[in-house]
């Protein structure tokens, strides 16, 4: 392992904190697909949108480093929330629903443990190491 990799993968979480966060990932994907569900939402386009940030891994393709700012842009709250803010200020339900399915994919992801990615390469997460490590 590179001296990047293991200094990228000494600030992810771990034990009690590591767990919590896959917790609240788990609650934010019940939540926004209850709220979804409630708010009668299009399942057809759930289900046709709720992969739809996973197509950031392409970003790989470029390199670790721009795989990595890709992949995170897609999967930070940041934009998602955004979406939401300006779905309710517009009073337009399909921007409300995409970014309710937008958060559900990313809770979703966090409480199976894949985080924030390090330059280091996809397996590095803000949540710990995923995949098999090589030796």
């Amino acid at each position: 392992m590179s001296d990047s990799a293991i200094s990228e993968t000494a600030g992810s979480a771990s034990g009690g904190v590591r767990t919590l966060l896959r917790l609240e990932g788990l609650a934010l994907f019940l939540g926004m697909t209850l709220l979804y569900g409630v708010w009668d939402g299009s399942w057809w386009l759930y289900a046709i949108l709720f992969l739809a940030p996973d197509l950031s891994f392409a970003g790989y393709l470029a390199g670790p480093k721009a795989g990595a700012v890709i992949y995170n842009t897609a999967h930070s709250y940041m934009a998602p929330m955004t979406l939401m803010t300006t779905g309710f200020t517009l009073s337009s339900p399909l921007v409300l629903s995409t970014a309710m399915i937008w958060l559900a994919h990313i809770g979703f992801d966090r409480a199976l443990g894949y985080g924030l990615k390090y330059y280091a390469g996809f397996g590095f997460t803000h949540l710990g190491r995923i995949g098999k490590a090589r030796i």
